[in-house]
């Protein structure tokens, strides 16, 4: 790992170069991924373009970090998406979506994988290697706490959905966890410290969730035409004009460098993929989506 501050003195075009090389190695990982687990990333909207753009958000918003450094991250984001794809469009009824739940939080709190169920053989894959942590004692319960907190938003949002009920625009953000970002970074943070790195444990995690609620927005602005063909909620489908969910993310993003700048002696790498996740995804969703085409 590169020290964050020596990155000052690299020109730009390496710096580039160095992410790019590493977002390759991420993304021949996840190619990986999708071919060992074929029942969670075979639909078509898993397309090239997903695991390329993924692969470079990681490793832009960590720089310093190496490819296996980003290993979890990638990991736990690229298996949020299966998750995703299967509670918003492969479920079709209540009791399916709390399946689905339900296995998830067996298999993370120690339970064996489904037989064929490629959802719960990939998180079980994700829950052993993180155990392996040194820091897994602190942050384990962290991850596996992200993880409910990530499956309640999700069924949250299905039963909205499937009870075509429009929540107002502070329930919609309220429920910011459907998102993921908060789980993944647990999982990142999990696999790339040690017990000396889980100080300042509810500090960090407010600057997480602060961030995520930024991104939650940011992704908004950036999908809202698919989100209309897909069906899925969006901010500017509760009331809330474009003009006006820019300037709350303003709001948000102060409030979330403020709680970011207090992390940067003591969690430097933490406190600068933070902002830099944030960042990027102002930028990303200016153009484009993860998501490939149905």
């Amino acid at each position: 790992m590169t020290d964050p501050t020596s990155l000052a003195a690299w020109p730009a075009a390496t710096i580039s170069g160095t992410v790019c090389a590493v977002a390759g190695q991420s993304q021949r990982d996840m190619r990986e991924w999708a071919a060992a687990y074929p029942g969670l990333f075979s639909a078509k909207p898993f397309d090239g373009a997903l695991y390329s753009t993924l692969s470079l958000a990681m490793a832009f918003s960590g720089p310093w970090f190496t490819a296996e450094q980003l290993h979890m991250a990638n990991k736990v984001c690229l298996w949020a998406f299966g998750l995703d794809w299967l509670v918003d469009y492969v479920a079709t009824s209540q009791e399916e979506v709390d399946g689905i739940a339900r296995r998830c939080l067996d298999v993370a709190a120690g339970a064996p994988p489904v037989p064929g169920d490629d959802l719960t053989r990939l998180l079980a894959e994700i829950r052993d290697e993180l155990a392996a942590s040194p820091a897994s004692l602190v942050l384990g319960p962290v991850w596996r706490e992200e993880l409910g907190r990530m499956l309640e938003a999700m069924l949250k949002e299905w039963r909205w959905k499937s009870a075509k009920a429009t929540p107002t625009f502070e329930e919609y953000l309220a429920n910011a966890d459907n998102l993921g970002f908060c789980f993944a970074f647990a999982a990142h943070w999990l696999h790339t410290t040690g017990p000396e790195g889980t100080a300042d444990l509810g500090q960090v995690r407010e600057a997480s969730r602060a961030v995520q609620r930024v991104i939650r927005l940011l992704n908004d602005l950036g999908t809202y035409e698919r989100d209309l063909l897909w069906g899925d909620l969006n901010a500017l489908l509760l009331g809330a004009g474009r003009a006006e969910v820019e300037r709350l993310i303003a709001e948000l993003a102060g409030r979330s460098r403020k709680l970011i700048a207090p992390l940067r002696s003591t969690h430097p790498e933490l406190a600068g993929y933070l902002e830099r996740q944030m960042d990027f995804c102002a930028g990303f969703y200016r153009v484009a989506d993860y998501w490939g085409t149905l």
